[in-house]
């Protein structure tokens, strides 16, 4: 795996830092791709986030809301006893999976199905950001 550093980029982007961290979590982001996910718009100011959580209960997940950030964490409870795979393709390892969410975007709610857990998310703009028409006099 490649590392890039991006440094000299944020001497000349002045106000774009957190684009640039942005970039620079996803290079570093070292857990493979795993779980797999898909984002979905479902209207002009809803979204879906589904994660592939096969093989984990309700009660090891857990989603957190940040500030610009949503954090999606599984972890296996306890102990787990020795198996002899003879092929292993499910993964059985906890995970982090951390997503930057723009400005005025919400979690709504997520729930869990077929062994994907859903993450709803709705654009909401607040009454002093939206245009306003100005009457002239």
């Amino acid at each position: 795996m490649r590392n890039f550093d991006l440094s000299p980029l944020y001497r000349s982007a002045i106000g774009f830092d957190r684009l640039l961290n942005t970039i620079e979590s996803g290079l570093n982001q070292g857990n493979g791709g795993y779980p797999p996910y898909n984002v979905e718009l479902v209207d002009e100011h809803h979204y879906r986030i589904a994660i592939a959580v096969a093989g984990f209960a309700q009660s090891e997940l857990e989603i957190t809301a940040q500030p610009n950030m949503l954090i999606v964490r599984g972890a296996k409870q306890g102990q787990q006893p020795e198996k002899t795979y003879l092929y292993q393709g499910i993964a059985e390892r906890n995970f982090e999976r951390k997503f930057q969410l723009a400005e005025h975007i919400q979690v709504e709610g997520a729930y869990s199905e077929n062994g994907l857990l859903y993450i709803e998310l709705a654009r909401v703009i607040p009454e002093a950001s939206k245009p306003r028409r100005i009457e002239i006099k």
